[in-house]
């Protein structure tokens, strides 16, 4: 690597002398052979001096001498090398040890130079550790004699000097690339250090320093936390990265100009070996801390695999760059089951997939993010998913709970869900510093978070403000690291996760997301797994799986895994099948009810144990004054024979049904007083849209109350676990990584926060205090009831958590009246007047509605709503709402956008039958409604139903499984009913699936292995003869993606009326492939080519198809590059198109040529109503001629 003499000569000679070829010693093949520990431990490359200055890289700096020791003078080196040869090489060993071992011949310079006629000899390399060590007076005298030895320097090999201070602290780098040489200057006592580096020739964007470790958990700034991966070294850092040029490595990326190509997985750096075992710590406290579900479940035994989809998002409008918002894209239920993926899918980056760094699950209540996100973190603590070293769960409840001052470093080491205790919390900070990209961030219950509008919406520049303006503190509150990392300015290379629920926050979040997922809930191979790990008892397992195919309601609940878990809980006690209940409301009072009774007997079963302790005592006291030998206490034989057995046993039962009817009474007036009270706070929570509960304001009864009864979760901030609210045995870890017993007294609830355990309990509860609270007044109740009148309150969305309540509330008013007496503490007459008076209230309201004015999704609650009124009980009430609401709908029912689950098709289809009984008949549109192919089934096996429409790919699989069972008249008549006119394509997958349906129109049958509704199809598909109206909305993004598809189909929709193409860059080429299918569109009668690149020539090809389309009488060529000879051959063909009515070719590059031809052949054109042809390109007066002499020429 580096040759010297005895007493180093080299530092006596100008850099001018030096030699232009180092490249055998400074190559890579070379420095391949050094061993590591060696080179970066020894004194190649001391780690341990203090730096404060560097020059300009890229000249050699001049050593000083004694006379002018601070003088610098660079100069260019020559560039020229020689050619190499290969020649064997010495043994390190050998080189570096032997004084007096010659060295190898030097090779011949170039021409003009003069040669050397001896090799020098090789000096062993100096194992002195500071650069700048002052040297004897004998060394510096032989630095005068020593023949002066000689360095081949590459061209590529540049100077960096850096003197000696004390005013920087290097850190001991964990990789340096590319190879760094230090050379020690011995003959000053502020001697520099040299360090050569191969010169890089891409120009950088900017200099960035990679980060240092902090100080006592403070956050590094900004602009430290957005470096790549690299070293942690700040020496080397500037060493490698000077002003000029950016360091080149193989593991890193080469140009910071350039968007990188993206790994499989992310570079792993060198992890030191503490953050090695923080990480094994923290792994195996992750997998035991992620394990629990609920009580007596867990992620190993009962996880069942719940699907997630890949959706789609795109910029809502035409002009995608004035339009920032995003909206999700519809999903047919065949395209969702092609989009499903595997957990280990969810990241990307494997199998060459491009990682996904901002990913947005969604999922609405109870559907299961929550349990996903946990069985990542247990894949994570198992090492199934390599791509992170780190991984930290954020609660959005935490942050909603309070806004602590706290450093980033406290907020993921300390304060995130599942951390484990950190030895070296500095360490393992910098190492997540230094690589950002194997970070894994995720956000958990991103809906809880209030005001997540400021979290998202702050300005970037602001946000960065404020954090340097907090620097010098190093904390920052809760919601600016959150808003930080959401918007990048923090950890910008790692990956977040954020789950939320669908309405809301989502689409807030959908223009940052680069991913985005859909939990699409169970299938019912999914309940019965689900079931069969619930319940052990193979017998017991087979009773249940008997009732639930009895009870299709709770079966369709059974979609969302959180209502699966309830309605095990029912089925566990059903003793029959009338025993279920029918409708949600039914659900939640009967798991309410059996959580009340689990706690009564257990508080019995307490009072019991505590009774008997007391007296045991007492008579073990007794027995023991007596056994001492006190004969005053021991009585007579007569008076121990009064007291018969008989008469002990009849008085002991008496006083103790005495005390359980008086103990009895007392419980279930204040269980009543606090349900009371726990409506009362699921109400607020809902208006709230929160499920935090204020535990300032709860008293310690209610709050005991809430966690025996598993209706509370209680969690502790700065905690590792969360306390279980059904009494779940273990224990709490506190920061230092014990374990505390759970307690619900006060006294251990500092950082204690409650929030609701269950979305559904809290929406009932909410729905108990609405329907059953005299405190409730007629007005708010009918002001909380749904479907509001007026424009304003008429559109605008529910959230989730308020429809549920509602339609709760509608539930319990006609539910058995009977089961409600736990629920109140009102005297008969009081509740039975109080109930009526509601229900006429509601009756009145929904009666009174405008059917035809509501949205779709108002006319879905609208279902939901008489049906639980409808089936929770035996009055007639209920049942005259269905009855009302389904002679009053409109006949065209449309949900097209609304979401369809199965329990929302079980009850819309209870409606439509209750119509079905009234003489009603209905048509529905169900395109971009996301229903499964068995609730297709289930609406269009109905004979009330005219007509349907739906995505094309679900309706011919809907098909095919009818041809497949064999139901040839379902088959025909779903055949008959479906209808596509009209049709607006958005997607591209849409003229996709209306290409495999005109497929089937022409062959006359689904495939090759359905031959059985040959007969049925043998006519072709009526919605494709039918369909009249084609309109291509794609946009120029993704229209001329499916084009090619569209120039295929159109000969068969001989039908179509009105083709309407704008804006989608058709181009001259697409302008021929048409005029080659409007051959078969001889009924073809508006024509719209507005805004699509035609020019001359494509006009021209056009043109001799137009003139073949009889009944074509409008036709609209605006905003294209139509010129002159354009024009003459529109010209050439008005005359034989006489149905044109209307003609449109303003904005186009006509002149006054191409205008008067068009004009002179408008004279032949009797029917023509309008032509349009202002451009600038024409003369204002020659326009204003033509339209003096025809008055059918307009401007507009």
């Amino acid at each position: 690597m580096m040759q010297e003499g005895e007493h180093d000569p080299f530092f006596g000679l100008n850099p001018e002398d030096l030699p232009d070829d180092l490249s055998e010693f400074l190559n890579e093949d070379y420095l391949r052979t050094i061993d590591t520990d060696d080179f970066f431990g020894g004194p190649w490359l001391s780690c341990g001096d203090e730096l404060n200055s560097f020059s300009d890289a890229g000249k050699p700096t001049e050593p000083p001498n004694q006379d002018r020791p601070q003088q610098r003078q660079s100069d260019e080196l020559k560039d020229k090398t020689n050619q190499r040869r290969k020649r064997p090489r010495a043994p390190r060993s050998q080189r570096c040890s032997d004084e007096n071992t010659p060295s190898r011949p030097k090779r011949q310079r170039a021409a003009g130079r003069q040669k050397t006629k001896e090799a020098q000899a090789e000096a062993p390399v100096r194992t002195g550790t500071d650069a700048g060590s002052e040297q004897s007076p004998t060394e510096v005298s032989g630095l005068a004699t020593t023949p002066p030895r000689i360095l081949h320097l590459h061209p590529s090999i540049k100077f960096i000097t850096i003197p000696e201070a004390g005013g920087y602290h290097v850190v001991q780098a964990l990789r340096l690339s590319p190879p760094v040489i230090r050379l020690p200057l011995p003959n000053t006592a502020a001697a520099p250090t040299y360090i050569l580096v191969p010169a890089s020739s891409p120009p950088p964007c900017r200099r960035q320093l990679p980060p240092l470790s902090p100080v006592g958990g403070a956050v590094a700034p900004v602009q430290m936390s957005s470096s790549p991966p690299g070293s942690q070294s700040d020496t080397a850092s500037r060493a490698m990265c000077p002003p000029a040029a950016p360091p080149l490595s193989p593991s890193i990326e080469s140009s910071p100009c350039k968007e990188p190509v993206l790994p499989q997985s992310p570079p792993v750096l060198d992890v030191p070996g503490v953050v090695k075992d923080y990480i094994q710590e923290a792994k195996a406290h992750m997998s035991q801390a992620c394990q629990d579900m609920e009580a007596g479940l867990n992620l190993t035994s009962h996880y069942v695999e719940v699907r997630v989809s890949q959706r789609e998002s795109a910029c809502s409008g035409k002009n995608t760059n004035k339009f920032l918002d995003k909206e999700m894209l519809a999903m047919g239920s065949t395209a969702r089951e092609k989009s499903l993926m595997k957990r280990d899918q969810i990241f990307g980056g494997l199998n060459g997939n491009k990682p996904r760094r901002y990913i947005l699950l969604l999922g609405s209540a109870g559907i299961g993010k929550t349990t996903l996100i946990k069985k990542l973190c247990l894949d994570w603590s198992r090492d199934r998913i390599p791509q992170f070293d780190f991984v930290f769960l954020l609660d959005g409840k935490a942050l909603t709970s309070r806004e602590p001052n706290l450093s980033l470093q406290t907020l993921l080491l300390n304060d995130s869900s599942f951390a484990s205790p950190c030895t070296d919390p500095e360490e393992v900070y910098a190492q997540i510093l230094a690589a950002p990209k194997r970070v894994l961030v995720v956000f958990d219950g991103f809906d809880e978070v209030r005001d997540y509008e400021s979290l998202l919406q702050t300005q970037e520049r602001d946000l960065v403000t404020s954090l340097q303006k907090d620097s010098k503190a190093q904390i920052f509150t809760v919601r600016q690291l959150y808003s930080a990392v959401l918007q990048r300015v923090l950890l910008p290379d790692c990956t977040l996760l954020l789950s939320t629920r669908p309405r809301g926050s989502a689409n807030q979040l959908l223009r940052r997301t680069d991913s985005l997922l859909e939990m699409s809930g169970f299938t019912p191979g999914d309940v019965e797994t689900y079931l069969s790990q619930y319940f052990t008892d193979a017998a017991l397992r087979d009773s249940v799986l008997d009732y639930l195919k009895d009870c299709s309601y709770l079966r369709l609940l059974c979609w969302i895994p959180g209502l699966c878990r309830l309605v095990c809980l029912v089925l566990e006690q059903a003793k029959c099948l009338e025993d279920l209940p029918k409708t949600f409301t039914g659900l939640c009072h009967q798991v309410l009810h059996l959580k009340l009774e689990k706690d009564r007997r257990s508080s019995h079963s307490e009072d019991e144990d505590q009774t008997e302790e007391p007296q045991a005592h007492i008579t073990q006291q007794r027995s023991t004054h007596t056994k001492s030998g006190s004969k005053a206490c021991v009585p007579s034989r007569p008076q121990r024979a009064r007291r018969t057995k008989k008469q002990e046993k009849r008085s002991e039962r008496e006083e103790g049904e005495e005390g359980k009817n008086v103990d009895g009474e007392e419980d279930r007036t204040k269980e009543r007083e606090l349900l009371t009270q726990l409506s009362s706070l699921a109400w607020e929570g809902v208006k709230a849209s929160s499920s935090i509960l204020p535990a300032g304001r709860i008293a310690k009864k209610l709050r005991a109350f809430g966690q025996r009864t598993g209706l509370f979760l209680s969690s502790h901030l700065r905690r590792k676990e969360v306390i279980s609210s059904e009494g779940i045995e273990g224990g709490e870890e506190t920061g230092n990584g014990e374990k505390t017993a759970n307690k619900g007294s006060p006294e251990s609830n500092g950082d204690l926060f409650l929030s609701w355990a269950n979305p559904f309990l809290q929406s009932y509860l909410a729905g108990v205090h609405l329907s059953l609270s005299r405190t409730v007044s007629d007005r708010s109740f009918l002001q909380t009831l749904p479907f509001q009148s007026g424009p304003k309150g008429r559109r605008r969305p529910q959230r989730e958590e308020l429809e549920l309540t509602q339609r709760f509330a509608v539930g319990l008013l006609f539910h058995q009246r009977t089961e409600l007496q736990r629920l109140h503490s009102y005297t008969q007459p009081a509740f039975r007047d109080m109930l009526d008076n509601k229900q006429a209230l509601l009756r009145k309201h929904l009666e009174g509605l405008s059917h035809a004015d509501l949205t779709p999704a108002q006319v879905l609650e609208a279902c939901h709503c008489v049906y639980e009124a409808s089936n929770g009980s035996t009055d007639s009430g209920g049942s005259a709402l269905v009855s009302h609401l389904a002679a009053n709908l409109p006949e065209v029912l449309t949900f097209h956008g609304v979401p369809l689950t199965p329990p929302d098709v079980f009850t819309m289809q209870s409606v439509l039958e209750r119509g079905r009984s009234e003489g009603r008949r209905f048509c529905l549109d169900l395109e971009n409604s996301g229903i499964q192919i068995s609730g297709l089934r289930a609406l269009v096996g109905l004979d009330n139903i005219n007509t349907y429409r739906a995505c094309i790919a679900d309706v011919i699989t809907f098909w095919e499984q009818l041809a497949q069972s064999g139901e040839e008249e379902l088959l025909r008549g779903a055949v008959s009913r479906f209808k596509i006119h009209p049709l607006k394509a958005t997607q591209v997958c849409h003229i996709e699936q209306l290409a495999s349906l005109v497929n089937i129109h022409r062959h006359g049958r689904l495939s090759d292995s359905f031959s059985q509704s040959d007969s049925i199809l043998a006519e072709g598909v009526p919605a494709v003869k039918e369909l009249h109206k084609l309109e291509f909305d794609l946009g120029p993004e993704n229209g001329p993606l499916a084009l090619p598809k569209l120039w295929e189909l159109l000969p068969g929709l001989e039908n179509l009326q009105h083709l309407d193409l704008e804006n989608s860059k058709v181009g001259d080429k697409g302008a021929e492939k048409l005029a080659d299918a409007l051959v078969s569109l001889s009924h073809l009668e508006k024509l719209n080519l507005s805004q699509n690149c035609i020019g001359d020539h494509g006009v021209t090809k056009l043109a001799t198809a137009l003139r073949d389309l009889p009944k074509l009488h409008c036709l609209s060529l605006y905003s294209n590059v139509i010129s002159d000879e354009g024009a003459e051959s529109l010209a050439s063909v008005l005359p034989h198109m006489a149905s044109l009515t209307e003609l449109d070719v303003k904005y186009n590059k006509l002149t006054d040529v191409g205008a008067q031809s068009l004009a002179a052949r408008l004279k032949s054109c009797k029917n023509m109503k309008t032509l349009r042809m202002w451009n600038q390109c024409i003369p204002y007066g020659v326009f204003e001629r033509l339209q003096q002499q025809d008055s059918r020429i307009e401007w507009h």
